[in-house]
């Protein structure tokens, strides 16, 4: 098992900044890909940004050029740096990893943490 926990949920005026940061513990070894989606009310879970154990990275249009996803994997940790935040922003963010043993894929889940932008 993978434990994830997030931290740096916060209300924030549009325009600022939030940086989100979640920890893996547990079976930490191979987890490939790490990130973070979002849950906004009345929407589907959405892809916010990812990245590989190598570097690779993969954002929403809508994030692009205002977030950055970053990881330690010595640390087993990846931060999402928000800048420019606007009200469409505002949902619960999920932490997530990906881990393979063999030919078998694991899907982790943190238990989220809330951003709110206001207008």
């Amino acid at each position: 098992q993978v434990q994830l926990v997030e931290s740096g949920g916060d209300l924030v005026q549009a325009g600022g900044s939030l940086r989100l940061s979640c920890a893996a513990s547990g079976r930490v070894f191979n987890i490939n890909v790490m990130g973070w989606y979002r849950l906004a009310p009345g929407k589907q879970r959405e892809l916010v940004a990812t990245i590989t154990d190598g570097g690779s990275t993969n954002y929403a249009d809508s994030v692009k050029g205002r977030f950055t996803v970053s990881r330690d994997n010595a640390k087993n940790t990846v931060n999402l740096q928000m800048n420019s935040l606007k009200p469409e922003d505002t949902a619960v963010y999920y932490c997530k990893a990906t881990r393979r043993d063999g030919v078998i894929e694991y899907v982790y889940w943190g238990r989220g943490t809330q951003v709110t932008v206001s207008s």
